[in-house]
């Protein structure tokens, strides 16, 4: 079968030109407008439900708000996982769609069913926020402020004010938001004892101030034939006005707001530290908006905020923590491996032309099969990204396969005497069919994975579209460009070979390929012991989902018994930092006492340390390695629960469990968790439940609410007032010049801790009338949850720990083993969650995609050669393939993960080049009368030379790949000893045993087809009729 392409592209070079040039322009001008990213861009359709109702405990917000919520989303059709967290006053619900689902038309019904039980739900309640999540969209920067002169509050203002105002201006700033630091307020402290004296409600104070202190718009009036508006200007000028404020004390009497309470301008009570290097600071992450540049946007800050340091020389403003830098570390390792590729390639290339005209034709392919490819990204809306630059890094070998075979068959011809134009129009049409096929095979293999499902899939969707782009633009460079160049380049050959003399090497080979055909089945005996040896060997590897990554910033989360003080959990985390800090593997150290939690919550017992590393290449140990060695100097502090968190926040190991019995579900979790605490691999295993609080509780005593006619409502109220103020939305504002500062009213700090004063604290009734708390109710103290998980509409708990030397699949395995995991309650069940979730959906969405390419390359393969049988024997080469990347996984001492998954993918695509080859020489020899031994020879002799320089061409694109070290080595080292080894197999084996294979497919066809032809009239002289 012969492709006249590449005869139009030798007759006719101008337009060949003219389209690659076009090409060119377009791939160069497209690879300067892609953005650079850590990851590709995936939309999922999360939506949240925050409802807040101040000083509920977490059981009452579960049994009142969480599980009405839930069920009313439960019936939207799509969901996928539906997850509640519940603290004091907050409950918040997060619906996580199928990633198939519009994540605007899920928020939508989310808040169209949250609208119809609105009237269900407490009328004490702020209306439910319904927020659609941008996971995409995470911190990149994070900076700290401090400075010598300034508060924290002032600092704070600074952040709010003069640098989120600058940021949000630079170009791919979606949001900058403030972490800690505290909002100044003008603080309005009355006297609980003076209250009592005067039976006044801090309510009522608080109520007065807002209904006093503002302005409103009191309609209009018309005089002297003109119309004037009418405003009342309530607001108070100064905070001595606020002073002067009047209180009603009865009897028509009134006293100042002064002579009762302290009033000042300060700021309210911290509920969040921030330390970097143990000095106070206030901190702040910048967020890019989707689709944009992480290197530009970081580039455009850090301008934007060295103005500002001119501007402000008092404030210093550091950069604590960057996912930028492990992505401009990333993607310039990824570009070096690739050139390194690209010129080890050529190197083996000129080794066996020995050309530099015939290596440079060669070298033209790769520059002309990347840069459309660079287009195709574009047009896709795609960005420089982990995945689509590991393609481009893995196939860089491939791209120069078609073009070698191409010239390297010209070559051939030119050797023989053909003149370089003619030698170019023969040889070039006449390898064409074996190009054609062998490129199709490795789309067939790789544009399946664009369309695998789940998150997954939609991860590696650009992953199969970069592959399948830069493989058909080399298709077409070895069709048209490479024949083109070899034309009107080469020259003829001096020492012409008119005796078709055969080198050394290939004589052995010869050689041995009659031996083997001689003895077939100890060949093919020998060939099946390889394939079930490797196979075991697979026993020998873990099985994991991600490889560690060392993105030279360690993530500590640090929890402390609920209750604890921010002010505690600070000394406490400044504590760590002080014996870490001498750690030469560290560069800083920035600490934050007081976690924000949904709906602008603070946990003020749980920290978090960010540990900024030194560069991969700095230091003696991976980021795994420290902080396995730092493990001990956490555990000395026997009041704190610590864990490691990787760059998504996900732990280390973690398994997830329901229970529709809370108290079953925690005996359980304890019992399993004593059991996994024995497993050789888990450190620091614990039951992620939340502590116990301590409460308050107070009780009201029905007869006495009755006989006064005080509500609880009331008593919630003033007990609230007193001790954490009204919110911001619910205060008085004093508006300065260039801000508004919130009234807030609370008891003074020594007085809002005491139960006595509590106590004596008045309450109104519905007649405005006044009585003390202790009258109609009691305060007893007690302990409660200080949060509720559920997930799927059951209660949650999870068993986390950190690894060492374990993978997580090897982890499970061995937890699922245990017996205390096997005897698990009924009520109790295993939930597939996070990590655990995402590799079992990886190995059966890979699986499957594995067997639809095996199929589709078969099928492409019938179609091509026009039989039903042969394509069995190029597809003989895919198991040897894969029992060579087995082995050499086995010594490498790697583990089945998600890149190594990637890698066999890979080999699937190109192992069949090798047999496509082989058959394809084989069937047009024996069309043109040869006998098959005889043409099972030639087809050796003919293309050993191309297999081996294509396979050492790709060998040599991924040497790099492996000895590389730093960002994101470890993701790609795997990948490339797995494709290494398969293809060192495949080759030895196939240029042996897919010969021998062939004859025995070969002896199977002649004994089948006299069989079929029992069940048809064609006979073979139909077959020779000549359609017109």
């Amino acid at each position: 079968m012969k492709l006249q392409l590449s005869s139009w592209a030798i007759t006719r070079p101008i337009p060949t030109i003219v389209i690659f040039l076009a090409l060119t322009i377009a791939g160069i001008f497209s690879f300067n407008q892609l953005s650079v990213t850590a990851n590709p861009v995936i939309n999922f359709p999360i939506v949240t439900v925050t409802i807040t109702q101040d000083g509920s405990s977490p059981t009452e917000m579960e049994n009142a708000i969480t599980k009405p919520v839930e069920r009313a989303v439960s019936g939207i059709p799509g969901i996928r996982h539906i997850s509640s967290t519940i603290t004091e006053g907050i409950s918040t619900t997060a619906i996580e769609f199928d990633l198939n689902i519009d994540a605007y038309i899920a928020t939508n019904d989310i808040r169209e069913q949250i609208a119809q039980i609105r009237s269900d739900l407490p009328q004490t309640i702020d209306e439910p926020l319904i927020n659609r999540i941008d996971i995409e969209g995470g911190a990149i920067l994070r900076y700290a402020i401090s400075s010598d002169t300034q508060s924290i509050a002032d600092l704070s203002w600074f952040v709010d004010d003069t640098i989120s105002k600058q940021l949000i201006m630079t170009p791919g700033v979606q949001k900058v938001s403030r972490l800690g630091g505290a909002d100044s307020v003008i603080r309005v402290e009355p006297d609980a004892n003076k209250l009592a004296s005067l039976q006044l409600s801090i309510v009522g104070i608080n109520e007065l101030l807002r209904s006093v202190h503002q302005n409103s718009a009191g309609g209009s009036s018309k005089y002297n034939s003109l119309q004037h508006t009418i405003r009342i200007l309530g607001e108070k000028k100064s905070v001595d006005d606020i002073k002067n404020i009047q209180l009603p004390i009865g009897d028509q009497r009134w006293i100042k707001l002064d002579d009762i309470a302290t009033i000042y301008q300060g700021q309210k009570t911290a509920k969040t530290i921030s330390q970097l290097n143990n000095e106070d600071v206030v901190g702040f992450a910048v967020f890019r908006a989707k689709n944009s540049s992480d290197t530009e946007v970081a580039k455009g800050v850090e301008q934007a905020l060295e103005q500002l340091r001119l501007k402000h020389p008092e404030m210093s403003i550091q950069l604590v923590s960057s996912t930028v830098k492990y992505t401009e570390s990333s993607y310039h390792l990824t570009i070096q491996t690739l050139l390194e590729g690209a010129f080890l390639t050529i190197i083996i290339v000129f080794f066996f032309l020995k050309s530099w005209r015939a290596t440079l034709i060669a070298a033209v392919a790769l520059p002309l099969s990347i840069l459309p490819t660079f287009f195709i990204l574009t047009i896709f809306d795609y960005t420089l990204n982990s995945i689509t630059l590991l393609a481009l890094t893995l196939v860089i070998g491939i791209l120069v396969d078609d073009a070698i075979v191409e010239i390297e068959n010209i070559q051939k011809y030119i050797e023989r005497g053909e003149r370089p134009y003619l030698a170019a129009l023969k040889a070039s049409d006449a390898i064409g069919f074996a190009i054609v096929a062998i490129t199709l095979t490795i789309v067939a293999v790789f544009l399946p994975v664009s369309f695998i499902g789940g998150f997954i899939g939609k991860y590696f969707v650009p992953f199969g579209i970069t592959v399948s782009a830069a493989v058909l633009s080399s298709l077409l460079v070895a069709r048209l460009v490479t024949p083109l160049m070899a034309a009107y380049v080469l020259l003829p050959a001096k020492n012409i070979n008119h005796q078709n003399s055969i080198p050394k090497w290939i004589k052995k080979y010869t050689q041995l390929l009659s031996a083997t055909l001689r003895h077939r089945k100890l060949a093919l005996s020998l060939a099946l012991i390889f394939l079930i040896g490797s196979m075991s060997s697979i026993t020998y590897l873990p099985v994991g989902f991600m490889p560690d990554g060392d993105m030279s910033v360690s993530q500590i989360e640090v929890e402390f018994p609920p209750g604890t003080p921010v002010e505690k959990t600070q000394q406490a985390i400044k504590n760590m930092a002080l014996k870490l800090k001498d750690r030469s593997e560290i560069k800083s150290i920035y600490t934050i006492a007081g976690i924000s939690d949904d709906a602008d919550g603070i946990a003020q017992h749980k920290g978090q340390l960010i540990l900024t590393l030194t560069a991969p290449n700095e230091r003696k140990m991976s980021q795994k390695q420290f902080e396995n060695s730092i493990s001990y100097l956490l555990q000395q502090n026997p009041d704190a629960r610590y864990t490691f968190s990787n760059s998504d926040g996900n732990k280390e190991f973690s398994l997830t469990f329901t229970g529709s019995n809370p108290d079953e579900l925690e005996v359980a979790m304890h019992k399993l968790r004593d059991a996994v605490a024995t497993v050789k691999g888990i450190n620091n295993a614990r039951v992620v439940k939340p502590l116990l609080r301590k409460e308050l509780i107070v009780s009201p005593n029905l007869p006495d609410l009755g006989r006064t006619a005080v509500n609880v409502e009331e008593i919630a109220n003033t007990l609230r007032v007193a001790t954490i103020g009204e919110s911001n939305s619910r205060s008085a504002k004093f508006n300065l010049p260039e801000r508004q500062l919130a009234l807030q009213v609370t008891l003074p700090d020594y007085q809002k801790d005491d139960v006595d004063v509590l106590n004596n604290l008045y309450v109104r009734n519905n007649e405005q009338q006044t009585v003390p708390i202790k009258s109609v109710a009691s305060i007893d103290f007690s302990d409660g949850p200080s949060q509720i998980d559920r997930i799927n509409r059951s209660r949650k708990m999870s068993i986390e720990g950190n690894l060492e030397g374990l993978t997580l699949g090897e982890a499970i395995e061995n937890v699922m083993a245990l017996p205390e995991y096997q005897s698990l309650p009924i009520s109790v069940e295993p939930l597939e969650y996070g990590d655990m979730e995402y590799m079992l959906d990886m190995f059966e969405r890979f699986s499957s995609t594995m067997i639809f390419s095996i199929l589709l390359v078969f099928a492409i393969l019938v179609i091509l050669f026009k039989d039903f049988i042969q394509p069995i024997t190029i597809l003989a080469a895919l198991p040897f393939s894969i029992g060579g990347a087995i082995i050499a996984l086995v010594l490498y001492d790697a583990m089945i993960d998600l890149p190594v998954i990637i890698g066999i993918l890979m080999l699937m695509g190109i192992v069949t080049k090798n047999s496509i080859l082989l058959v394809e020489f084989i069937l047009e020899k024996e069309r043109a009368g040869l006998p098959r031994d005889a043409a099972i020879i030639e087809a050796g002799q003919e293309r050993i030379r191309p297999i081996i320089m294509t396979t050492l061409a790709m060998i040599a694109g991924m040497i790099p790949l492996v000895l590389t070290s730093g960002a994101d080595s470890g993701f790609r080292a795997p990948m490339a000893v797995a494709v290494i080894g398969g293809l060192i197999s495949s080759t030895l084996l196939s240029l042996l045993f897919v010969p021998v294979i062939y004859s025995f497919m070969d002896d199977l066809k002649k004994k089948i087809l006299p069989l079929l032809a029992r069940f048809t009239s064609v006979t073979q002289e139909d077959r020779d009729i000549k359609h017109r």
